[in-house]
């Protein structure tokens, strides 16, 4: 994660320098989503796009991009594990956190075209993903790897996705005549609100990572160990973007994004994270020098799918009723604090 959070520069920094560049941090992404949000919702009403369509496409690969940074420097230099780690990783937080955490505070739209297809090529690529771990891993054991051709193929599973959802777009958008526009809608041309959109990621994306930064050392500072950190606040680092948009989509009336943007981040989270990570240099599956050398398939893909076939769950009980029940939340954040909790033990068991 140190291609990430640049905690050299950070180390150095007086405490009341890290405690204003904090400070500044969140005042910058609050502000930064909600230009991103309110950008992404004008520009679905401005082109009579529905929101989670917008979400599932444009903000989701805006907010999965740091994951994609991490995972293929990662790559490149040779740490497999925090790459895969970091891709199924944040599955887990988009879909046990974020999503479960939107299901608790309000009502979330179950929109049945984006849910029965952007929704199975959610569920359908974390399987793919899954299987390929576990099918190589039962033929060549310590030795497993994701190679070249795996990453190929899952960077043309995303040209697919992409050119599908292109598509799907175009038979979503609807004539909307100037009666059916509402008085206050953004009338912004369609180019000002993509760049307004592209402002929000670029400001969420940095002041994500600059807010990490800072409190990882303030946290090392104040006594917390290093397990503790890195299973916790890094861990969370690179879905910082989605939990916050995903929070400020809510607030401001727009929870469609929430689900658009968590469905199709944890597909790019695959096809393009893993993908473009595993198309630069083979990916490990397991690490022999580590203590527990199988956690990434005996705790992080068991986690993925858990969460995932929880999904599948409601959407078929929520496709009738065109939304998703408050109490569907619960059950996910159940499955996070376990995972995190499991994660936390294994890593100090790892270091005993």
């Amino acid at each position: 994660m140190a291609q990430w959070i640049p905690q050299t520069s950070f180390s150095t920094m007086p405490q009341a320098v890290l405690l204003i560049i904090t400070i500044a941090a969140i005042w910058i992404l609050m502000k930064a989503a909600d230009m991103l949000v309110e950008g992404a919702a004008a520009l679905a009403q401005r082109m009579g796009i529905a929101k989670v369509v917008v979400g599932a496409t444009i903000v989701s690969l805006g907010t999965t991009s740091p994951e994609a940074a991490v995972s293929v420097m990662a790559a490149w230099e040779g740490k497999a594990g925090l790459a895969l780690g970091n891709a199924v990783g944040s599955i887990v937080a988009d879909t046990g956190l974020i999503f479960g955490l939107g299901c608790v505070m309000t009502v979330l739209p179950a929109d049945r075209s984006i849910l029965m297809r952007q929704g199975w090529w959610k569920i359908g690529s974390g399987i793919l993903l899954a299987l390929l771990c576990y099918i190589f891993w039962f033929q060549h054991g310590a030795t497993a790897q994701l190679g070249h051709w795996v990453g190929v193929l899952l960077l043309i599973l995303l040209l697919l996705y992409i050119v599908m959802s292109i598509r799907w777009s175009r038979h979503a958008i609807s004539v909307v005549s100037e009666e059916q526009v509402p008085k206050d809608a953004d009338t912004k041309p369609a180019a000002q609100l993509l760049s307004k959109i592209v402002i929000g990621m670029v400001l969420v994306i940095l002041s994500s990572r600059f807010l990490i930064a800072s409190v990882t050392v303030l946290a090392q500072r104040w006594g917390l160990s290093e397990v503790v950190i890195s299973g916790t606040l890094v861990a969370l680092g690179t879905s910082l973007p989605e939990l916050v948009v995903g929070m400020t989509a809510i607030s401001r009336g727009h929870p469609a994004l929430l689900v658009g943007n968590v469905i199709g981040a944890d597909i790019l989270n695959v096809l393009f994270v893993v993908g473009a990570s595993a198309a630069a240099t083979p990916l490990q599956i397991v690490d022999p020098s580590a203590r527990i050398p199988e956690i990434f398939l005996v705790l992080h893909l068991p986690a993925m799918l858990i969460m995932l076939s929880l999904f599948l769950v409601y959407i078929i009980a929520s496709i009738r009723t065109g939304s998703f029940r408050r109490w569907y939340g619960v059950p996910l954040l159940l499955l996070y604090v376990a995972y995190v909790t499991a994660l936390l033990t294994l890593g100090r068991t790892a270091t005993n």
